[in-house]
């Protein structure tokens, strides 16, 4: 009976643990859904690590960004703000200290929606987006 007991404290324990870090990696990643979403520019270069690379596609074509190029897309909006950017975490999965994640951003009234796909790493208790990209989906591509 003791070993019954102690198995499923083992499995509820790991179950709790595997929620916090879930919770953990949407926290950052609700870091960056806010920071773009209120033109928040050091939250949302702080959940990326300072060599972090997001490969995007734009009018000019494919290309690489760092945290702070990216950033700057929100420079001169008004700090707080919100700019009609919607986000979404749609999927977490992860593996030790590396995870993925998809994330939906919607546009005001949905005129654009983009999927953004995430890497992930945890380095001592935090996670931080080491890579991002992304694609539209909407119909009015």
């Amino acid at each position: 009976m003791k070993q019954t007991v102690l198995l499923c404290a083992l499995f509820f324990a790991q179950i709790l643990l595997g929620q916090s870090e879930i919770d953990q990696v949407k926290l950052t990643l609700q870091n960056y859904i806010d920071g773009s979403s209120y033109n928040r520019k050091e939250q949302l270069k702080n959940a990326f690590t300072i060599d972090a690379t997001l490969y995007l596609t734009t009018k000019n074509g494919f290309k690489r960004y760092s945290p702070n190029e990216y950033a700057d897309f929100f420079k001169g909006k008004k700090e707080g703000e919100f700019n009609g950017r919607q986000g979404e975490v749609l999927a977490v999965d992860i593996i030790n200290d590396i995870a993925t994640a998809k994330v939906e951003i919607a546009g005001p009234d949905r005129k654009w929606v983009y999927i953004d796909l995430f890497l992930l790493k945890k380095k001592g208790e935090k996670w931080s987006i080491i890579s991002k990209t992304a694609t539209r989906v909407d119909e009015n591509k």
